[in-house]
Order: C-alpha cells, then sequence, then structure tokens
C-alpha cells in the first residue's frame, strides 16, 4: 500500500469518532425529561417567615420538617382556580396510598381575605396558613399563586407545577420522587 494512502486511512480513523459526534449532536437530540414539573435548580431555601393560624398561634412551613410539603398560596375568598388547585393537591395525596403519609399540603392565603370556613372543611388535614397583616412575602412558595410548589423535607424548595396542571402529572412526579427519596 503507498505511504500516502496509509497516511489517509490512519487519518480518517481518528477524524471518524469526531465527525460521529458531530453528527450525533446535530441530529440525534435526547428525549425530554420524564418529569412534568419543572425542576428549580439550585433549590432555595423555605424562608422561615411566620404565618398565623386561623384558630390563633403561629406557623412555619419548617414546622413541617420530615415531610415532602405541597405549597399553594391564593385568596382566603378562594375562588374556583383556587378550589381547583386545592381539589387537585387533594387527590394526588390520596392517590399516593400508603405514601400519602409522607406528605402535607398547606395552604398560604396570601391576602388578607378571611378563609373560607367551607374549603378547611373540605380539605381535611390541609394546613391553612394566614400570611400576618403587614408581612409582605417574598414572591415564591408563599406568594404565587400560578403554580403549585413541593418542599422537600430538608426545607429545599425543589419543584414547581403550574397551577392548572393535571394531577396526574404532579402523582407521577412524586410518586417517582418518594420512591427514590430514603427521606421524609
Amino acid at each position: 500500500m503507498h505511504p500516502r494512502a496509509q497516511f489517509l486511512l490512519i487519518a480518517a480513523l481518528f477524524m471518524l469518532p469526531i465527525a460521529a459526534s458531530i453528527t450525533a449532536y446535530k441530529f440525534l437530540r435526547p428525549a425530554a425529561t420524564a418529569n412534568h414539573g419543572e425542576l428549580l435548580l439550585p433549590p432555595a431555601q423555605v424562608g422561615a417567615q411566620p404565618f398565623a393560624k386561623p384558630g390563633g398561634g403561629d406557623f412555619r412551613l419548617t414546622d413541617l420538617g420530615g415531610k415532602w410539603i405541597l405549597v399553594m398560596s391564593d385568596s382566603g375568598s378562594c375562588g374556583q382556580a383556587c378550589r381547583e388547585k386545592l381539589v387537585a393537591t387533594r387527590q394526588v395525596r390520596l392517590a399516593l396510598g400508603r405514601n400519602a403519609a409522607r406528605v402535607e399540603r398547606v395552604f398560604v392565603v396570601d391576602d388578607l381575605a378571611p378563609p373560607d370556613p367551607a374549603v378547611a372543611a373540605d380539605h381535611p388535614g390541609m394546613v391553612v396558613a394566614l400570611t400576618p397583616k403587614g408581612a409582605n412575602p417574598p414572591p415564591g412558595v408563599a406568594n404565587d399563586r400560578a403554580h403549585v410548589y413541593l418542599v422537600d423535607p430538608h426545607g429545599n424548595v425543589m419543584m414547581r407545577w403550574p397551577a392548572s396542571m393535571q394531577a396526574k402529572g404532579i402523582l407521577s412526579d412524586l410518586q417517582r420522587l418518594l420512591k427514590a427519596s430514603q427521606i421524609g
């Protein structure tokens, strides 16, 4: 074999992996992630802001340490969209079966409207947290009506879903998380 042909053959052997990787990068995109919600990176630490309980006393999200927490916020008057969020999170928690005890639900009333007593009655076991008068919670877990947030047992706000999301998507993500997690 001619020396020039040998050189071209050896050069082609070295260039082939580079050409294959460029082709794969340009034309073979990886599939989308399996989660339905948005993973928040880096996860933010949940604030220690005190809330009030409807019956009196203070409440902080950190009081539920060791549990996964689904947090949604809305007006105390809780219109139709708010009620749909609450029903979806209740259904998700019930559908978790034996893992339901690992998850708590918190409804943050982000305005000064008193919470509708029927809302708490329709959702037993849900914690209602009132924003104290004069407090202005920062945007996020306790002041975002457009999303439902997930706080892990260590107090990290790690995931969120659009408030209009179907319960199946939230359930799928939570089942995957609880199966993989050894905490909470």
